[in-house]
């Protein structure tokens, strides 16, 4: 990736790990993910919502310079939305990062281009970063319609924002066949599409925005192909989740450039 574009490697702990798992966690990772590597990546730490506030707490108190992120939120800031998270409250809780649009909110739980749309206006309006995530199924690739769904996606998901602001977000491309399979993109079928989302985004919003907007690869991400994926110049970075559950296993990720 181009030196001007900061790697982020982002831990999505799903549902996983309640709080003491969580604090237990992110402890032994700050022995294994010292200065000398968040000084060159960014590392961000996506528990469930009931870690939030431990994992804050221990970030603030042992001073890590890892990013505290979310898995999700609603688009409004509050109402009568039972078991909703708003935006307000994780910006408070000092969270910097929020996954919006995930394959598993997409297929799982009915999450429409309109929805995570909203929520990518939400988040940025509080003053966090959303992690937009884009990806399609393995019908869809066997298809030929890979490039169709996922900048489809891109599109609607960014439509509505000024080229600074989409500048600011990350895109993940995760291809949802890849994602909990042991399978993943062959990291040229990786390049490819992240340079197409690269492409869409300077179409849709112009060059500078395109230059400066993160791509990160999801989907069986491991310390064995982290990289080779890396090592190409429109990955930016990685959305890890089985493998963060792993501190050892997940500072070799971060650690990517020793490999």
């Amino acid at each position: 990736m181009p030196s001007d574009r900061r790697p982020i490697i982002s831990a999505n702990w799903k549902m996983n790990n309640n709080h003491f798992e969580a604090i237990q966690s992110v402890q032994k990772l700050s022995y294994l993910v010292g200065k000398d590597d968040v000084a060159v990546v960014d590392v961000v730490i996506h528990p469930p919502f009931t870690d939030i506030r431990s994992i804050q707490t221990l970030i603030e108190a042992d001073e890590l310079h890892y990013a505290l992120g979310a898995q999700n939120c609603h688009w409004e800031d509050k109402g009568a939305f039972t078991g909703e998270v708003s935006p307000v409250f994780l910006a408070k809780l000092g969270v910097q990062y929020v996954i919006c649009g995930h394959s598993e909110r997409r297929e799982l739980f009915g999450e429409t281009d309109e929805v995570v749309a909203k929520k990518v206006e939400a988040i940025q309006r509080h003053g966090m970063t959303p992690i937009m995530c884009v990806g399609e199924t393995l019908a869809e690739r066997e298809a030929g319609d890979t490039e169709s769904k996922v900048l489809g996606q891109v599109r609607a998901g960014i439509a509505g924002g000024a080229g600074d602001k989409v500048a600011s977000m990350v895109i993940a491309y995760e291809p949802i066949w890849a994602i909990g399979t042991g399978l993943t993109a062959s990291s040229d079928d990786a390049q490819t599409v992240c340079a197409s989302i690269r492409r869409c985004v300077g179409e849709i919003v112009g060059a500078a925005a395109a230059n400066s907007v993160r791509i990160q690869y999801g989907g069986s991400v491991k310390a064995a192909n982290i990289a080779e994926l890396m090592a190409h110049d429109d990955i930016d970075g990685a959305l890890v989740g089985g493998a963060s559950l792993d501190p050892d296993e997940f500072a070799r990720i971060v650690q990517f450039r020793n490999h």
